[in-house]
């Protein structure tokens, strides 16, 4: 790999570039007429969609059962219902909007809906709006992520298909400016993030198997003690 496309590959994902690109030719047309009001604001948001579409490093954790966020924002959603446990994370345009495997596993089924493009804050996104969802089947767990669209979001991007094999934090998408990320984890996960928290996707966990946290391992762990010795004659 040469050491434009290594340092490209960390710096912005290929969907900016047309933004970038076509930004910078306006603000060379406008230079050309001498219009410096024009040039500035779009070199401005030519340095702001390099940074939109920015494709940061991540340290993906090695723990075992566990689920990481699917997207960088703010948790605006945590919820149980008869599907299983449900957090929700809303990207604002400053935040990261490349999309992350929760879990490690394959892609069983994708979904894609044109929904509508209503503000993505509201819960009712989940049910309204252009969604595309992904069933990851992993070893332990099966989850269902949800990449929606918003009221300013203009693409949702999938760059897996059905079949592929995800690890845990690899990209496998993106949604373009504001926008949310569902995940329906199954009952059986103790989730460990709440309402307003801010996650980072990749790297945050979010969820725990129950066989994998820390109390039920501690108690598995003190059974033998607790058990009463056999009576002797």
């Amino acid at each position: 790999m040469s050491a434009i496309r290594y340092l490209t590959s960390f710096i912005m994902v290929k969907e900016g570039f047309p933004f970038v690109f076509g930004t910078i030719l306006i603000a060379a047309i406008f230079a050309v007429f001498q219009i410096w009001i024009g040039v500035a604001v779009f070199i401005f948001l030519a340095f702001f969609m390099a940074y939109f579409f920015r494709d940061p490093r991540r340290t993906v954790p090695g723990e075992a059962g566990i689920i990481v966020s699917a997207a960088d924002g703010r948790v605006t959603r945590v919820e149980e219902n008869e599907n299983g446990k449900v957090v929700s994370v809303f990207l604002s345009p400053l935040d990261v909007h490349i999309n992350r495997a929760p879990i490690a596993g394959r892609i069983r089924k994708i979904e894609y809906i044109r929904g509508k493009k209503n503000p993505a804050t509201s819960d009712q996104a989940s049910l309204i709006n252009e969604r595309n969802s992904l069933t990851i089947e992993g070893e332990k767990m099966t989850v269902v992520c949800t990449q929606i669209a918003g009221i300013v979001a203009r693409r949702i991007v999938c760059w897996s298909k059905e079949g592929d094999t995800l690890e845990l934090g690899e990209k496998f998408g993106l949604i373009k400016f504001s926008s949310r990320t569902d995940l329906l984890m199954p009952k059986n996960v103790e989730v460990l993030v709440k309402i307003g928290d801010r996650v980072v996707g990749g790297e945050t966990v979010i969820g725990r198997l129950l066989e994998y946290s820390p109390a039920e391992i501690t108690a598995e762990n003190d059974l033998p003690a607790q058990r009463q010795q056999p009576a002797t004659s």
